[in-house]
């Protein structure tokens, strides 16, 4: 990991070191897009082929149905059942703790407005199998997709070698009461669920995070389709703020824990501390050499950085401008940065909170916004299973109290239609 210090980096510098995934030859973009067009046009033979092709496994039918999964969940062992079950709580607990019922305000005497909530019908789960297959993104999406009430939840995961699901993942099927895993991966799973073949149904929104192939999906279906998608959630990345009072230790930790997903992920650390940086540096090399996926993470940590800060002001500063997946505040002092942040998907307070808490068990959601999309979106919640719909009621005295300001507004548009509807209304109860 290479060590800048802030103050000698101009802006131009800076936006370099904050990009991250980029697609410039657009290599990326066209490789998905003649996948889509084939999942389009070929849908269930296309799958097939992309599983031989990408996954290695030759698939007779692209599912696995409930008998079948009650089979594999079977093979788990107590304690990962039992600690299946304990992020499941805890994440239905936070989740079930976002409903709220709003009520209705009367804006004029006589106009009442109100929104009702409703979930979306049908809703496509993407669940990562790649270089590791990931049973708490089910987890993440599927618990408040059931507490939404969507009515059709179709899931994607990626085969295994053998053919089939991997166990964890039927586990958390059965707690969800979800009957079929789709063995689907990668952008060809995207394109299924949002054009719909024989097999998988078409869904008006899809959610979970993926690989750079991905994300551009979600990214083009978004925009050539109504199907819509939760964010766009690619390669992991964190970033670290620490000062003297953090442990170096726990800060390698942290960032190996995020380098362990990808290749293509990231983890940067940003300090007021050179002998901080120093150490945790040197523990980053202990750390990874007896990691089991220490090839992976040796690449994205070659693709990661550390940055030194005058003070923890400047610290925050970069943080925004980055826009971090996962920040973690590895300082005493953490209270005093929590108002200052502007851009982050999810927030790790103090020493002692590792970023694997959210990634598991604590309750908060790990489906998040990378890349710096953390600008503009929120992670997934309650909120995205859910649309909004507004109403309104206007009695006969609301009427008369709104209804000529409706009128002049509607004149100074020239809108004599929408003037009318009023007036005519006007008519009748004066």
């Amino acid at each position: 990991m290479k060590t800048y210090k802030f103050s000698d980096l101009n802006p131009a510098e800076v936006d370099v070191l904050v990009s991250r995934n980029a697609d410039s030859n657009n290599q990326i973009r066209a490789s998905v897009e003649n996948i889509i067009n084939e999942v389009k046009i070929n849908g269930d033979d296309a799958l097939k082929d992309f599983a031989f092709k990408f996954d290695g496994v030759t698939l007779d039918d692209l599912y696995i149905g409930k008998a079948e999964l009650a089979a594999l969940a079977s093979t788990i062992s107590n304690e990962a059942k039992q600690a299946i079950n304990t992020a499941y709580q805890n994440i239905k607990k936070f989740h079930e703790s976002q409903r709220s019922d709003e009520k209705p305000v009367e804006t004029t005497p006589g106009v009442k407005c109100w929104r009702e909530l409703r979930a979306i019908e049908r809703v496509g789960l993407y669940v990562p199998g790649g270089t590791a297959v990931l049973p708490s993104t089910f987890l993440m999406l599927g618990v408040p997709a059931k507490i939404a009430g969507c009515k059709e939840i179709v899931v994607c995961s990626p085969p295994q070698k053998n053919g089939k699901t991997n166990a964890y993942i039927a586990y958390v099927a059965q707690l969800l009461e979800i009957d079929k895993i789709y063995l689907v991966g990668g952008a060809q799973a995207v394109a299924a669920m949002a054009y719909g073949t024989a097999s998988i149904p078409k869904t008006d929104k899809i959610f979970g995070p993926g690989n750079q192939y991905v994300t551009m999906a979600k990214t083009i279906i978004q925009s050539t389709t109504n199907t819509a998608i939760d964010m766009p959630a690619g390669p992991s990345e964190v970033l670290v703020i620490a000062d003297e009072s953090a442990n170096p230790v726990f800060v390698a930790a942290d960032l190996l824990a995020q380098c362990e997903h990808g290749i293509d992920s990231q983890g940067v650390l940003v300090s007021t501390s050179e002998s901080l940086i120093k150490n945790s540096l040197l523990e980053v090399e202990k750390q990874l050499l007896v990691l089991p996926r220490k090839d992976i993470a040796a690449k994205a940590i070659a693709n990661s950085y550390a940055v030194l800060v005058s003070d923890l002001e400047e610290a925050m500063h970069f943080s925004n401008l980055y826009a971090p997946e996962h920040l973690i505040l590895a300082c005493d002092s953490w209270q005093n940065l929590t108002e200052k942040i502007v851009n982050a998907g999810s927030v790790f307070a103090g020493n002692l909170t590792p970023e694997s808490a959210g990634d598991y068990a604590s309750g908060t959601n790990h489906t998040l916004p990378t890349s710096a999309y953390a600008k503009s979106y929120s992670g997934v919640s309650l909120d995205s299973f859910v649309k909004k719909i507004t109403f309104q009621h206007i009695s006969e005295s609301g009427l008369r109290k709104l209804g000529p300001a409706i009128e002049t507004l509607a004149t100074i548009e020239g809108l004599q239609a929408h003037k009318n509807a009023v007036t005519v209304r006007l008519a009748e109860v004066k």
